[in-house]
């Protein structure tokens, strides 16, 4: 497969690169600040979500196949270890996974990008539990 098609299969280019990449984060957070659904999750931030918001999005952008401007600024992500300070059982799991399947669906994204996303990001989620309930 030539680079250009590869470069145009990644997730992160069928998003839209990094403005739609941006939407879907700012979306995702205003979200969980937002929506009591969320509280368990949200409680697990800072005050202030501008540092939550620019480490995902950098994540993600690499993590979805695009620059890697997470790991060319901290290093290797280490998610879970990163996680464990922080209670994660399955209802944290499951307020993350559903606030990003709203902001997916709110940003616009659809059909099959939609679904491989979603179950993606549940798989991450599931590999972050680190609490039994």
């Amino acid at each position: 497969m030539r680079t250009e098609a590869r470069q145009a299969a990644t997730p992160y280019r069928q998003l839209g690169g990094e403005p739609a990449l941006r939407r879907l984060v700012d979306r995702f957070y205003d979200l969980m600040d937002a929506e009591p659904e969320y509280f368990g999750i949200r409680k697990l931030h800072p005050e202030s979500l501008a540092g939550s918001r620019e480490k995902l999005f950098m994540f993600l952008s690499g993590w979805l196949g695009g620059p890697a401007l997470y790991v060319e600024r901290y290093g290797h992500p280490f998610l879970r270890a990163r996680h464990l300070p922080f209670a994660i059982g399955a209802a944290e799991r499951d307020q993350w996974t559903d606030c990003m399947r709203r902001a997916l669906a709110d940003v616009g994204v659809a059909g099959p990008l939609r679904e491989a996303l979603a179950q993606a990001f549940f798989r991450t989620a599931e590999h972050m539990r680190n609490h039994p309930a």
